[in-house]
């Protein structure tokens, strides 16, 4: 089949999987999304590791689930010594590149404690998730009265700068605000705001400006293969988008809300907590909802507009011949559904994502159009592109599968029969309410094609369970019903399969093991042998003979030393 020369990895950030035209979505258009999609394959059933993002893309980038990696939440360092995507790649002679966002923290303290400099190249990777960094930003310039939420230098604000916006801060006071009626700045933080178009030009705004990004390192790629991780701020809030995209969509083109008040009768602790916090409570509002998701959708709609435009110009440079392109998200947006906000859960608007994966390969053509259903994790794609590479998957390191099967039309044997998320709400106000310490704040999702199980690690807390073929809006918890037991239990079996994984072996593989047995007994250690006559002789040729020389009493007298 041969190896895919460069892949193009783009990931949006809070891009629901239904915000799409070829999922379904009866409004939002979004005809480059769904050309890459009627060119490879589409998956219907990806889901993250976790759904917030810190923890999600360190699983993706990884390749390994939350609970190997440690980055379990937002702030979370990525420990040294943790392989990711660019460690793996360039082994195969593959050049690996950030553009965008990872919402990594480096562990600082860790590369204190090796010694290892953050100004040099082993340093700088390190700090990127094992990324080169073309450019590196997370798109997180909100500034309060303590200083900026992110303490690194803004890429973004210097572009702005260097364009003639004035602002301190034009990525807070442009980019996501608008003007009020009395010429006050209309922050975007503010979702009343979310129906004005951003005080920024059009193509200043930060999706253009990635695309430009993308293009000036397409052009800089000389003859080494190369993947390169473009990897987009928006959808994510703040929800303000500039013109012409602030007012293509309006109420009318919004889907109706999927939420009961069955979700609010005796909720699960957690899921009860949830609905009550601020973000939660605005989105209760019609209002809100009014507001918000048609400027999430003119988000959307700019994400494929730009995507266009990039995929014009690698037709135009003969790259989308050579170049597998995969296009993905690190979590959802509740939107109000569910009677909640953000993201954080494992309602299907939160942990499912949209993947698609375009291979220009001519093994690839007899799955060109199709649309994929089997449970496949974002862990998939640390391997998939590892294999795309030419190489062969680490798999006591790397925990995801290859998805090159699917892309090749086949069936790989002993696919998988459940996905695992989970998620560490500690340090959230969520968990002091219920005064869960840290250990107990966490929750873990089993999910197979039709059921939806989680584990909360609170004291006391029953699991929620989902029938997501009788109860696919996931409104009827199912958790504390007696008739469900044998599904529980199911689940709890295959959280503990799953727990009980070999995952911290990584430096030494199956074949590494295989090939260690018999070693030792080759090596002079000889344990359980009365006279040596139970193994070959080989073996103890080096314990047999006369010694040079004699310091002991043997039967019959002493002997002086002697040669």
């Amino acid at each position: 089949m041969g190896k895919v020369r460069n892949i193009l990895f783009i990931m949006y950030d809070q891009l629901r999987w239904d915000y799409l035209g070829c999922a379904g979505h009866p409004s939002l258009h979004t005809p480059n999304i769904d050309w890459l999609a009627d060119q490879g394959v589409r998956f219907t059933r990806a889901y993250v590791q976790s759904p917030v993002c810190g923890s999600s893309r360190m699983s993706t980038y990884t390749g390994r689930y939350a609970h190997s990696h440690g980055a379990q939440w937002n702030g979370y360092p990525l420990k040294v010594g943790e392989q990711t995507i660019g460690d793996h790649l360039r082994k195969l002679g593959m050049e690996s590149w950030l553009i965008g966002k990872t919402h990594m923290n480096a562990d600082a303290e860790g590369m204190d404690r090796l010694g290892i400099s953050r100004e040099g190249v082993i340093g700088t990777r390190l700090a990127e998730c094992g990324f080169d960094s073309w450019v590196r930003d997370d798109g997180l310039w909100g500034e309060g009265p303590d200083g900026f939420y992110d303490e690194r230098r803004s890429p973004y604000n210097e572009y702005l700068k260097s364009k003639g916006y004035a602002a301190e801060n034009p990525w807070n006071e442009n980019a996501n605000a608008g003007i009020a009626d009395d010429g006050s700045i209309a922050s975007g933080w503010l979702m009343r705001h979310a129906d004005r178009p951003a005080n920024i030009r059009e193509e200043d705004s930060e999706t253009p400006w990635l695309t430009s990004c993308a293009i000036d390192f397409l052009d800089s790629r000389g003859d080494t293969p190369w993947l390169a991780h473009l990897s987009y701020i928006k959808p994510h809030w703040p929800y303000i988008v500039p013109a012409p995209y602030h007012d293509m969509y309006g109420p009318n083109d919004i889907v109706p809300v999927v939420r009961s008040d069955a979700e609010r009768e005796n909720p699960h602790p957690v899921l009860g907590e949830y609905q009550k916090n601020g973000v939660a409570r605005a989105f209760h509002r019609k209002e809100v909802r009014e507001t918000v998701i048609p400027a999430y959708m003119g988000l959307i709609k700019q994400c494929d507009d730009q995507l266009g435009r990039l995929l014009d110009h690698l037709r135009k440079t003969g790259r989308m011949d050579d170049t597998m392109i995969v296009l993905t998200s690190d979590h959802g947006d509740y939107l109000g559904d569910h009677w909640l906000g953000e993201k954080d859960l494992f309602h299907e608007c939160a942990v499912k994502v949209p993947l698609i994966i375009y291979d220009p390969s001519g093994g690839a053509d007899a799955a060109r159009r199709t649309v994929c259903d089997e449970l496949v994790e974002s862990i998939d794609l640390a391997a998939t592109f590892i294999e795309a590479g030419g190489g062969e998957v680490p798999a006591h390191i790397v925990e995801g599968r290859s998805l090159m099967p699917f892309l090749r039309g086949e069936q790989p044997a002993g696919w998988r029969d459940f996905a695992i998320s989970e998620y560490d709400f500690s340090v959230t106000q969520m968990a002091a309410n219920l005064g869960l310490k840290s250990h107990e704040a966490r929750l873990f999702m089993v999910a197979d094609k039709r059921w939806k199980f989680i584990h909360s690690e609170g004291p006391d807390h029953r699991p929620i369970l989902f029938d997501m073929e009788n109860d696919p809006d996931e409104f009827h918890d199912l958790g504390n019903d007696p008739a469900y037991a044998e599904i529980i239990e199911l689940m709890y079996d295959r959280l503990g399969k799953w727990a009980r994984r070999m995952s911290q072996r990584t430096t030494r593989s199956d074949d590494d093991l295989a090939a260690m047995k018999g070693r030792s007994i080759r090596r002079g250690i000889l344990l359980g042998l009365y006279d040596g006559s139970e193994i070959s002789a080989e073996l103890t040729g080096k314990i047999r003979g006369r010694p040079k020389q004699v310091f002991t009493d043997r039967p019959g007298g002493k002997l002086k030393a002697s040669e």
